[in-house]
Formats: C-alpha cells, sequence, structure tokens
C-alpha cells in the first residue's frame, strides 16, 4: 500500500503553468511492460503524475486488463514498479493536446524513447497512441497489437490512445486490447 496522497485539483493559474512542466519517468531495469504515452497533457503535468486528468482511461483500463490487482489511482503510480510495469511518454513536453505537437518532435520522442529502452529494456514496449507511433517510427500502416520489428530488443505492441479525447475506442475495446497484451507478456 502506498503513503501517497491525492493532489489538489490544479487551479487555471497551476494549468496554464503547466506548460513548462516535465512529468519523470517511471522506469526500473527489468520491467515486463513499458507503457509510453505520447506526451503529457497539462492536468498531468499540473499534478505530477502519469495519465493524471480524471477523464483519462488508462487506470480503469489497466485494471480491467488484470495489469494491477485493484484500481490505482495516478498518485499510486510508483506501485507499478514492484509489478514489472513502468511509464514514460514519446514527447516530453507539455502540451493541452497531442495535436500540438509536431512531426520533428515525434521524431525526436523516439530517438529519446530508443535511448531509454537502451539503458532498461523491457520485456516489452506498449506504445498508447497508434498516431505518434506511426510518425515516430515512419510506419504509416503500423495496425494495433504486437509490431514485427523490435525497438532496442524489446518487443513492440501498439495501443489506441487512452485519453478521453480518443473517442474512437471506449473503455471495453480498451480493456481488451490491454488484456490481450497481459496475456501476452504473462504467456
Amino acid at each position: 500500500m502506498t503513503d501517497a496522497r491525492p493532489p489538489k485539483k490544479p487551479t487555471k493559474a497551476e494549468l496554464a503553468a503547466a506548460v513548462d512542466l516535465i512529468v519523470p519517468d517511471l522506469v526500473a531495469p527489468g520491467l515486463r511492460v513499458l507503457f509510453c504515452g505520447i506526451n503529457p497533457g497539462l492536468y498531468t503535468a499540473a499534478i505530477g503524475h502519469h495519465f493524471g486528468r480524471p477523464g483519462n482511461r488508462f487506470w480503469p483500463a489497466l485494471h480491467g486488463a488484470g495489469f494491477t490487482p485493484r484500481l490505482f489511482a495516478p498518485w499510486e503510480e510508483r506501485e507499478l514498479l514492484p509489478l514489472g510495469i513502468g511509464i514514460t511518454n514519446m514527447v516530453e513536453r507539455t502540451t493541452a493536446t497531442a495535436a500540438e505537437l509536431s512531426p520533428d518532435e515525434y521524431v525526436a520522442g523516439g530517438q529519446r524513447l530508443r535511448r531509454l529502452v537502451e539503458a532498461q529494456p523491457p520485456r516489452v514496449v506498449a506504445f498508447l497512441g497508434i498516431g505518434a507511433y506511426r510518425t515516430a517510427f515512419g510506419r504509416p500502416k503500423a495496425t494495433l497489437g504486437l509490431q514485427d520489428e523490435r525497438l532496442a530488443g524489446s518487443a513492440l505492441w501498439v495501443l489506441p490512445s487512452p485519453s478521453g479525447l480518443n473517442a474512437n475506442h471506449q473503455l471495453a475495446d480498451l480493456v481488451s486490447l490491454l488484456r490481450a497484451l497481459r496475456e501476452w507478456v504473462d504467456g
């Protein structure tokens, strides 16, 4: 059990100031899965915890897929490490939406991610955002699921973004796709 406490809801001024913040990677040697988001949103950066916005479906999907024994809150993210799960972002820069990112930022983010994975290779890197993956790695026809290529020796898995702004996939879809990943990792 964690002693982490829920952060207070950020003010409008704190949200505006969050564009200058970076959410640190949650990594450790020997991870089973390194989840890679697109980039931190303002709310996430303001509270300093991955997938922090209340409407984000990452935490419910992670639990629903069986990765966690209970529903974790963003401020409990460090409890993922003993489960062999880490979190990073493709692009470190905070924005209100991922649409503010340029293709060059995705490519540079892919290079940063490669260095991170080379230093501490997980069994699989799971991208949460198919468009970001396609752009960063020049794979315009990539589909969801396990990819044929590897990243610095780690398997690659592509999933939809869990952002509440992504209306293409509902929570049940995300749970199903993450469950397939968990079964592959555990199998």
